[in-house]
């Protein structure tokens, strides 16, 4: 997979979420990166599914709480590997988190981002890109049973028209999938972000930046996708990548 104007491209992991919701999960101490997706973590996974995908430059965002067992799995798993390690130091949420890896990052490169719990079935961006061009944002959807699980995109024509992070009432069936490209100047956008309702930067009000400007570009998902926030998700990631 290659970049058709050759600009560098970093591929960013969020893995500094706590996963509170799957503690105790099959004796789990630690947090959601490390539990184990069949002889391995779903971080190391992770990484080996965007290895194979051709995606290089790989940081990863941790928390301090597990930033040292994080690298010492990431690192037994991959020991020649040239991979950085950033630290999200609060829970500020997505975009937050992706602001956390730019001192990793050279100027002016393609930034591929995706979230440590989001598991697809083949590379969403490899015979779409096409959905790519400079200075913008490209998202992938997906038509879900439980959009107000996520955040969703609501279409008009075939033209993005609103994004809305997991609406109350029924406003599409499209879930913006946790994989997202950018472009450096995203770090810019971040900065100019204000605070949600619970005390984060959101990753659907990044994007929505980019829909003011009409810089967002989508593909519909037709493969499977997991958001293996869910002991059963888990189990179903479990069976897909046996």
């Amino acid at each position: 997979f290659k970049w058709k104007n050759m600009k560098k491209n970093f591929t960013v992991i969020a893995a500094g979420g706590l996963g509170t919701r799957l503690k105790n999960y099959k004796n789990n101490e630690y947090t959601k990166v490390l539990i184990p997706i069949g002889k391995t973590s779903m971080i190391s996974q992770q990484i080996k599914q965007l290895k194979n995908w051709g995606y290089e430059n790989i940081v990863i965002v941790t928390n301090p709480e597990f930033d040292k067992l994080i690298k010492e799995d990431v690192k037994g798993n991959f020991p020649n590997e040239n991979i950085e390690f950033v630290i999200q130091s609060e829970q500020l949420g997505i975009a937050h988190a992706l602001k956390q890896a730019k001192p990793a990052i050279d100027k002016g490169s393609q930034i591929s981002f995706i979230l440590g719990d989001n598991f697809f079935g083949v590379n969403p961006f490899a015979n779409n890109k096409s959905i790519y061009s400079d200075n913008s944002a490209a998202l992938v959807l997906k038509k879900v049973n439980n959009p107000e699980d996520f955040g969703v995109a609501v279409l008009e024509n075939s033209k993005i028209v609103d994004l809305i992070e997991k609406p109350k009432k029924f406003i599409s069936k499209y879930a913006v999938l946790g994989f997202y490209k950018y472009e450096y100047e995203c770090f810019e956008i971040i900065d100019s972000l204000k605070k949600s309702d619970r005390g984060e930067y959101e990753i659907t009000d990044l994007n929505k930046k980019y829909l003011n400007l009409s810089k967002v570009n989508y593909s519909i998902f037709d493969s499977w996708w997991i958001d293996a926030g869910t002991p059963e998700r888990i189990e179903e990631l479990s069976q897909k990548l046996i």
